[in-house]
């Protein structure tokens, strides 16, 4: 077995840390302070390819594989986790929706502007009574001619305020459950479709989170995306793939947590020397970079299934799972080490803790994962 990355994954991994460090690292935390969205170094993160890193160039994108896309949303997600998840979800979720369902037409239209970074999209499956349990879908849509109309509400939705190309988790056949669940394409702009409230969270903040809210809004009918009743079982399979982005988001500020606690346990003195040099601090560290090493060899494991044209339900929600507790167990860490210091503004760890924890809760919490490997285990 090789566990070699190619020239081309580490040269990408230099070129996204460079500008990382460079454009994001000194503007993370006003942004994070303000709420604000950042649409300067996102423009920027779409000249490099990033916004459509794993799309075919023929619709605009990069081209490239899913472990490149593991390597972009981690080194991105290594200084500021909101521009990680900006990356992440509009590559895997309404934009990768797009692509595994939609028409050739539907690509061209919808997919090759998003895959090139000229617009945002947001994907709305989450409702306020229908989190983990995503079969309970209330939002409907109805035919009415050459038309479907579509009632409900969606929340938590990121890039909700600010994408201008949404794809709506909808119930077009009740009788049916789950397979009555059907997916629709809806541009910003569309009578009865608007932003409802934005979230005011704890991490991420200069992500964008909010409502979207359709009340009889009319969409063409052949802005239905995929076969009718195929809405749920094609969200699946995009968060098999979205599961590997939250797993390299998770781990991109696992990362940031280990690096900036190396740099403080090298320049920190207490007690005459540096507080690296005790072996309780040496400890934690070297259970970080265990633990983030065993995360990384999970992600690139289902990014190779992925690329190589393999189911990764399990591989997916396991990378997930481990990744996003292995942030959470670093980012804790981190904030040990560095005291007091690690509970001020002052620090980034600080930012990093709180960013992490989403990690454990979005794109099926970490008891959703453990149902799923379950169950793909024959239980």
């Amino acid at each position: 077995m090789d566990f070699k990355l190619s020239e081309q994954h580490n040269l990408l991994r230099k070129t996204v840390r460079e500008f990382a460090e460079k454009e994001i690292r000194p503007i993370a935390r006003q942004y994070d302070e303000s709420q604000e969205f950042p649409w300067d170094t996102v423009k920027k993160m779409a000249a490099m390819g990033l916004m459509g890193i794993i799309f075919p160039q023929e619709y605009g994108g990069a081209g490239m594989d899913y472990i490149s896309y593991a390597i972009g949303v981690e080194e991105i997600s290594r200084i500021c986790g909101a521009h990680g998840i900006i990356m992440a979800s509009h590559n895997s979720l309404c934009s990768n929706n797009i692509y595994i369902a939609g028409t050739e037409e539907q690509k061209q239209k919808f997919l090759t502007p998003l895959a090139k970074g000229e617009k945002l999209g947001a994907w709305g499956l989450t409702e306020p009574n229908a989190g983990s349990d995503a079969g309970g879908t209330q939002t409907t849509a109805v035919k009415d001619g050459n038309e479907w109309i579509l009632n409900g509400t969606k929340t938590f939705i990121t890039n909700g305020g600010v994408g201008e190309i949404a794809v709506i988790i909808a119930v077009t056949d009740k009788s049916k459950g789950k397979k009555g669940i059907s997916a629709f394409i809806v541009e910003k702009g569309t009578d009865g479709f608007r932003v409802g409230q934005k979230e005011n969270k704890l991490g991420l903040r200069s992500s964008d989170t909010t409502e979207l809210i359709l009340e009889d809004c009319r969409v063409p009918e052949d802005y239905l995306l995929g076969e009718e009743g195929m809405g749920f079982i094609n969200s699946l399979k995009v968060l098999d793939g979205g599961r590997i982005s939250i797993a390299s988001l998770a781990l991109g500020l696992a990362q940031g947590a280990l690096d900036e606690s190396l740099e403080y346990a090298k320049n920190r003195e207490q007690f005459g020397k540096p507080i690296g040099k005790f072996q309780a601090i040496q400890w934690m560290l070297a259970d970080m970079a265990t633990e983030i090493d065993a995360a990384r060899l999970l992600t690139y494991r289902a990014c190779w299934l992925k690329d190589n044209g393999e189911n990764t339900t399990m591989e997916s929600a396991m990378a997930k799972m481990y990744a996003s507790e292995v942030g959470m167990r670093a980012a804790t860490k981190a904030i040990q080490i560095h005291g007091g210091y690690g509970y001020t503004k002052e620090y980034a760890v600080e930012r990093i803790f709180r960013d992490v924890k989403l990690t454990e809760i979005g794109e099926g919490t970490s008891e959703i994962q453990r149902l799923i490997i379950s169950r793909e285990l024959g239980l």
